[in-house]
């Protein structure tokens, strides 16, 4: 619980000393954006609370009942209400002390204890689902300031296009079909910079939301970040046993199986000790003072009825563990089905990647000129070279969704095996 504390502390002044940034226009990293969104998330800060909180309690619940006090008047004559007109007139003054049964004193704190480590791995799985969370937001944004900024800048080349369609047209070499396809081609290259605006909007809204910050105050680097992944599934693989969401589960049936202790202690009878003070007035006959009374008593449950209550305890905690047993089982399976799945994504986009560097794009690049050269000594029409030219932007457009793919499949993988 101290590291925590420790951990959320440095989290908030790392996002205090981080916090001028959007006022001085420099970039969001991605480490950045990461620090904030966990400095300023409440659901982990909330899970840390109810943690301490349990751990707080388990001390408590360990403890006995308060004692009772008793305080009584008894035997009172209803003529006089002297005290010491008849023998068995006394002022009593009591203690009771009641011991719960067998151990489930010990028990409860037990449970309190591994409930608290439960609600700590929740607020670590928060931790990682926003980190995952924040991830594929920067990176999404990543990819739309790319794409806009790919968009602009071929935008120059289409209105090379233009002018060299019009002066085809000039010279009686081309008719003007193909300097209205320039311009059209040119206006839809207009049209997609809006969409990608809107998109990129939108994506900057949500991350602001999860940083805490102003979507307009968002700026983004120009570079990929590199995320720190194991290349290795069995590695990952081997590390699932300490994902929070299957120490959650553990967490779960260890309580179950202290409430499965806990009712087979009510099966033992809980049991109360007693002790009284009467103070006496006046005397004997033979003219001696009444002597006080002291009052000893032992009180005892008794579990004689155990069919519908003990037996039917016991029984339902018994299959509330195996229910819990199930879940722990199935956050296995569910855990390694994602994990395989994303692995697989990983491994076909970083194929697709390096196939696309070293192959795709050149490819179409050659296709372009080569369209661009026929064109220019008339040996194809306009058209082919338009669409050669927008086959290539869409075709870098893609290269860059691979990249920034692979790296959203990265973040994925790190909330799976957890950070370094």
């Amino acid at each position: 619980m101290f590291f925590r504390e420790r951990y959320s502390l440095v989290l908030l002044f790392i996002f205090f000393c981080t916090g001028a940034y959007a006022d001085t226009g420099q970039t969001l990293t991605l480490q950045e954006a990461e620090t904030l969104a966990l400095a300023t998330d409440p659901g982990s800060r909330r899970f840390q609370s109810l943690a301490m909180s349990m751990q707080e309690n388990s001390v408590a619940v360990r403890q006995l009942p308060d004692p009772k006090l008793n305080f009584g008047m008894m035997n009172f004559p209803t003529d006089t209400f002297n005290r010491d007109q008849e023998p068995m007139t006394q002022i009593q003054l009591g203690v009771q002390q009641m011991f719960p049964r067998g151990d489930s004193l010990k028990i409860k704190s037990k449970k309190s204890v591994i409930m608290a480590q439960a609600h700590g791995h929740r607020a670590q799985n928060r931790q990682r689902m926003i980190l995952k969370k924040v991830r594929q937001k920067w990176l999404e944004l990543y990819y739309w300031n790319q794409a806009e900024d790919l968009v602009r800048k071929n935008r120059k080349s289409f209105e090379q296009l233009v002018e060299v369609a019009q002066l085809h047209y000039a010279s009686g070499r081309r008719n003007q079909q193909d300097v209205i396809l320039a311009h059209v081609e040119l206006s839809r290259l207009d049209d997609r910079v809006l969409d990608i605006k809107t998109r990129q909007e939108k994506v900057r809204a949500e991350l602001a939301v999860l940083i805490g910050k102003k979507s307009d105050s968002i700026n983004l680097p120009e570079s990929l970040p590199i995320l720190n992944t194991k290349s290795n599934i069995d590695e990952i693989e081997s590390d699932l046993a300490n994902h929070p969401k299957v120490l959650i589960a553990k967490a779960q049936v260890e309580s179950g199986k202290q409430d499965v202790a806990l009712a087979r202690e009510g099966y033992k009878p809980g049991w109360g000790l007693g002790v009284k003070y009467g103070v006496r007035d006046g005397q004997n006959p033979n003219g001696s003072d009444r002597p006080d009374f002291l009052s000893v008593g032992v009180t005892m449950d008794l579990p004689l009825f155990k069919e519908k209550r003990q037996d039917r305890k016991l029984k339902a905690s018994q299959h509330k563990l195996g229910a819990n047993r199930e879940v722990l089982d199935q956050q296995f399976l569910d855990l390694r089905q994602i994990l395989r799945k994303d692995f697989a994504d990983w491994l076909r986009l970083d194929e697709r990647v390096d196939f696309y560097k070293d192959t795709l794009i050149p490819q179409v690049r050659q296709n372009t000129e080569a369209a661009l050269f026929a064109y220019q000594n008339d040996r194809a029409d306009f058209s082919t070279v338009m669409k050669a030219r927008i086959t290539e932007l869409n075709t870098q457009l893609k290269s860059i969704r691979m990249h920034v793919d692979r790296s959203k499949a990265e973040a994925r993988l790190l909330y799976i095996s957890g950070e370094e």
